[in-house]
């Protein structure tokens, strides 16, 4: 569906209904928000994990 037809369909909508439509447009917004800082965060550690992750003792591990 395009951008027009959900407009077309919010306008027939009760202002509580809209209320609710934005309710869940911010919740999106939120998760998508939090995803993005998650990943992030696990990207700024990946060096600090560097050495732990990648060493002789766990190479075995890695051919898994």
């Amino acid at each position: 569906m395009n951008t027009q037809g959900i407009l077309e369909k919010l306008q027939r909508l009760s202002p509580e209904r809209i209320a609710e439509v934005e309710d869940f447009v911010d919740f999106l917004q939120q998760r998508e928000f939090e995803h993005q800082m998650t990943h992030a965060a696990a990207r700024m550690a990946e060096p600090a994990f560097a050495a732990v992750w990648h060493n002789p003792d766990d190479a075995a591990y890695d051919k898994l």
